[in-house]
């Protein structure tokens, strides 16, 4: 299985479509990375970006919002609402000095929904302190995704890209307030060809270029935005931005000498990245996704399966939750009973997972297992009501993982449960609805010996001699 996986796998095609996840917790159209990819690249060529540097450009493009899940706690705690909603509107305001788009964004997104006593005191405080939180969240965003990039093995100069995005011309941006060509190029260049991209979906291209113009000289370098207007005026700078084929044609982008290599090494990195990305987006998952593809690992080793298995297995358990970056914090970290409204949003993550997952080639089966992650052999389980009938052994196995470590680690409702607990809440779905085999599989590797014993003394009766500790060992 993993043999298949690494024949046909293709590193821009893979990072592309996990670029989609990037794009849900930023509150973006799917497929907004990708654009503001073609877009860059568009301009790099334009202005004669020599050929290594292009190749840093393509991925920083690719994974510019790579950091954007590590500042979504914290935004929503600031804003007491729906940070996506908030990320989304802020892409079309111009948050670089206070003036009346300011105000209007933060009625929109600031305490909505609270009494009013509590929201008057929330906006004040967001108004005195809105240099200092946009800095530091723009900064934890910027840093997290420059450690992404080299976590997959990308050069120093797309890291930095990455961690430049956010700064403006004139000085007045984010993290480090650089200056002019203080500001890595490519860096410039990715912060235009993003504003162009969200604003052109938004309000049409028309707009874009207005919206381009008139940040000449404070967020933009007014270079770029002259080679994209040369670009725009030969009708050169948007084609094909809503076709069918976009896949193919950011992959097609990718300059020669710039490939990663799509080994198991590549893989394996590229796929602990975005688990990190994955978890990052709240407090309540940190390290869930390493600790289910462990839990997972544990389950098949112990059960005899082979080691592509195994790896695909541990792949899919990594990327499993990918689709819940679509997911606010304000559901995620609400410590009460979640609404029906809330309760559909979670439904959709694991299809926001197989959307994502079934994009890169060679995925198909890590797309499977990864969405099945909340499935159930009685067919009670989402989203898709998947019965014992249709699900494989590796889903079966993720399923026991997944809530094995939902139920040891700490909710914004409850601590971590002790493993005797955890066992004892997964015995009672098996059968019916858990793997049995799985479940005792786990629990072989993870209980204390001392339980094993006591559990296999019960079995055995009290009519056969009991087995001590010291025997065991």
């Amino acid at each position: 299985m993993l043999a298949s996986t690494r024949a046909t796998l293709s590193l821009p095609q893979l990072i592309s479509a996990l670029s989609y996840a990037l794009d849900l917790t930023e509150g973006h159209q799917m497929g907004h990375s990708v654009r503001t990819c073609i877009i860059g690249m568009r301009v790099a060529s334009e202005i004669g970006l020599r050929n290594g540097a292009r190749g840093d450009l393509y991925y920083a493009l690719l994974l510019k919002d790579a950091g954007c899940s590590s500042n979504a706690s914290k935004l929503f705690h600031v804003l007491a609402g729906d940070e996506i909603r908030a990320k989304r509107d802020i892409k079309t305001t111009d948050w670089s000095k206070f003036g009346w788009e300011a105000v209007q964004y933060a009625l929109r997104n600031v305490g909505v929904g609270s009494p009013l006593l509590s929201r008057v005191w929330r906006l004040a405080n967001v108004a005195a302190s809105n240099r200092t939180h946009s800095r530091d969240m723009i900064k934890i965003r910027c840093e997290r995704g420059a450690s992404v990039a080299r976590k997959i093995g990308l050069s120093q100069r797309t890291a930095e890209g990455i961690h430049g995005l956010d700064e403006h011309w004139d000085g007045r941006g984010y993290p480090m307030g650089l200056r002019g060509t203080e500001i890595p190029l490519l860096s410039r260049i990715m912060n235009l060809a993003q504003t162009l991209d969200v604003f052109r979906q938004e309000r049409g291209e028309a707009a874009a270029m207005e919206t381009a113009e008139r940040r000449s000289r404070s967020w933009f370098d007014p270079s770029l935005v002259k080679a994209a207007r040369s670009l725009h005026r030969r009708g050169a700078l948007f084609e094909g931005l809503d076709a069918a084929d976009l896949k193919s044609r950011v992959m097609a982008m990718e300059p020669d000498g710039s490939e990663l290599p799509a080994d198991d090494c590549t893989l394996d990195q590229v796929c602990e990245a975005f688990a990190e990305v994955i978890d990052a987006k709240s407090p309540f998952t940190y390290r869930h996704s390493a600790g289910v593809a462990q839990a997972a690992v544990t389950i098949a080793q112990r059960i005899g399966m082979d080691s592509g298995t195994v790896a695909m297995i541990r792949h899919a358990a990594l990327l499993h939750d990918v689709g819940k970056l679509s997911v606010p914090n304000s559901i995620l970290e609400k410590p009460g009973k979640l609404d029906s409204h809330e309760w559909d949003v979670v439904k959709l993550h694991p299809y926001y997972t197989l959307e994502i997952l079934r994009r890169v080639g060679g995925f198909g089966d890590i797309a499977e297992v990864a969405a099945a992650h909340h499935e159930k052999l009685d067919g009670s389980g989402y989203f898709r009501n998947l019965t014992a009938a249709t699900l494989s052994l590796p889903a079966r196995i993720l399923v026991v993982a997944d809530i094995y470590d939902a139920l040891a680690a700490d909710r914004p409702y409850r601590g971590g449960l002790d493993p005797d607990t955890v066992f004892g809440i997964l015995r009672k779905e098996a059968p019916h609805a858990l793997d049995a085999n799985c479940v005792e599989a786990l629990a072989m590797s993870v209980e204390p010996t001392s339980v094993q014993l006591a559990r296999l003394n019960e079995a055995l009766g009290e009519s056969v001699p009991q087995i001590a500790p010291m025997a065991a060992a």
